[in-house]
């Protein structure tokens, strides 16, 4: 299991309503979270797929967001 952060440019809940379709649906992401009260918007994600961050940063493009490891 793999937790990875990506500061993002997910700035409220009306964003995160519209990326949860598109995370829930990555398979082996076993858990996501955003925490939109700091300046980098950290989306800290929980899985076990070894290329996760690729998909995560494809799917949020996807979904009309940025997201970047950190």
């Amino acid at each position: 299991m793999k937790t990875l952060k990506f500061k993002t440019n997910i700035k409220c809940g009306g964003c995160i309503e519209t990326v949860t379709p598109h995370l829930d649906a990555v398979d082996g992401l076993e858990k996501w979270t955003v925490d939109t009260n700091v300046a980098e918007k950290i989306l800290t994600v929980t899985g076990t797929r070894d290329n996760l961050t690729d998909e995560v940063i494809e799917t949020l493009k996807k979904a009309g967001y940025q997201a970047e490891l950190i």
